[in-house]
């Protein structure tokens, strides 16, 4: 294994100075009794107090996890299922121009995606809010999922397939037992990235939120139009914390994923 030479260490130290100096800055400010960011006067939990006391703010912390757990679950429900079909499709050029379609959606501006979506619903008549935000956020987050699973799914030997069909499995034997289990870091991967995209998606959302329903994306920005105050660090810390949270679970399950198939390969 190769070590890396001092340059690039010392460009690795820069990139992460410059991405995380930024967001430690906002921590450091949100413990801040003074009330603002040019002057530590004194360590304080009001500002993080005045978040929980906050009911509303409450009220939409758990709209945007309720928004993020089921667009994670449907998209990866879905997202699954499209992977194994475009994996399955025997017409080449059909699978390339589908995986096309799929990773345009990917690289589209999120601007054009809010921008569709809220054209859509006004013309179906779809009344903006949580249905509204929840459809968005899983659409948006199936192409990525789709994404995740197919190389697990291109590197998988399909001689495992063979081998439990010539044994008598059934074709839904071999999706239980033998295509799934292979494909789980892939699904867990699309599923925990699904999950962060939608907690931190604002574009899509601003444009297919409703009067009387927000996330915290939305609320933020919102917060911040009428003066930044350290409540917003207060809050901007906590949404630190649970994503590195969620990346810490995803990294544990994913190692252990690892784990049970290579015992399974032996």
């Amino acid at each position: 294994m190769t070590k890396l030479s001092k340059g690039p260490k010392i460009y690795l130290a820069f990139v992460f100075l410059i991405l995380y100096l930024p967001i430690f800055y906002l921590i450091f400010y949100s413990f801040n009794s003074g009330g603002k960011m040019s002057h530590f006067e004194s360590f304080t939990w009001e500002h993080y107090a005045a978040v929980f006391e906050d009911t509303r703010l409450l009220v939409i912390v758990l709209n945007t996890i309720i928004i993020a757990l089921f667009s994670a679950l449907i998209s990866t429900t879905i997202g699954t299922l499209g992977a194994l079909s475009i994996y399955f499709m025997k017409n080449k050029k059909a699978r390339e121009t589908v995986l096309s379609l799929n990773n345009i959606l990917i690289v589209s501006p999120d601007v054009i995606i809010g921008a569709s979506f809220l054209i859509l619903f006004t013309m179906l008549g779809v009344k903006l809010g949580f249905a509204s935000v929840l459809i968005s956020h899983a659409a948006f987050s199936i192409p990525i999922v789709v994404i995740m699973i197919l190389p697990k799914l291109f590197e998988m030997n399909t001689s495992l397939i063979d081998a439990a069909l010539d044994l008598g499995a059934t074709r839904k034997d071999v999706l239980k037992r033998v295509i799934l289990p292979y494909i789980q870091p892939g699904i867990f991967a699309g599923f925990f990235l699904a999950l962060t995209y939608s907690l931190d998606d604002f574009a899509v959302t601003f444009f297919v939120t409703g009067n009387g329903f927000s996330t915290l994306s939305v609320e933020i920005y919102s917060m911040a139009r009428t003066g930044v105050t350290l409540t917003i660090n207060a809050l901007s810390a906590i949404l630190f914390v649970v994503t590195i949270l969620l990346v810490v679970g995803y990294y544990f399950i994913s190692k252990r994923s690892k784990t049970s198939i290579a015992g399974v390969k032996r």
